[in-house]
């Protein structure tokens, strides 16, 4: 059981839902299959695998993730000063695409049906 719940949390942060579903699921059977006074603290920690589970894709969970990205870039104290490129007028030209070598060979034309039409 154990296992199951840490299998649904490693597939929570790596966003693998269908994988967390899963453990999730083989969890709970384990967890119903067990009388109710006997692990209770994995019963505990499935209740906030499940509570994870279901909050993916709210605007809530979508703000504290905003709320945790603002917070970690102010920790790290003074912005680094932009680079300005200096050759502003050069314009990157694309690299043109490479021209097959096809050697020295010759098309015999005629048997393509394009040699002359009168012989003489």
């Amino acid at each position: 059981m154990q296992h199951a719940i840490s299998l649904a949390n490693m597939a929570m942060s790596r966003k693998n839902w269908s994988a967390a579903r899963y453990a999730l699921s083989r969890a709970r059977v384990l967890a119903e299959a067990l009388p109710a006074n006997v692990a209770v603290a994995e019963r505990e920690r499935l209740s906030a695998a499940r509570k994870r589970f279901a909050a993916r894709n709210t605007p809530a969970a979508k703000k504290a993730k905003q709320a945790k990205a603002t917070a970690t870039k102010r920790a790290g104290g003074k912005k680094p000063a932009s680079k300005k490129s200096t050759a502003k007028s050069t314009a990157k030209q694309p690299k043109p695409a490479p021209v097959r070598d096809l050697g020295d060979r010759f098309i015999n034309r005629a048997t393509l049906g394009y040699g002359p039409t009168k012989t003489t």
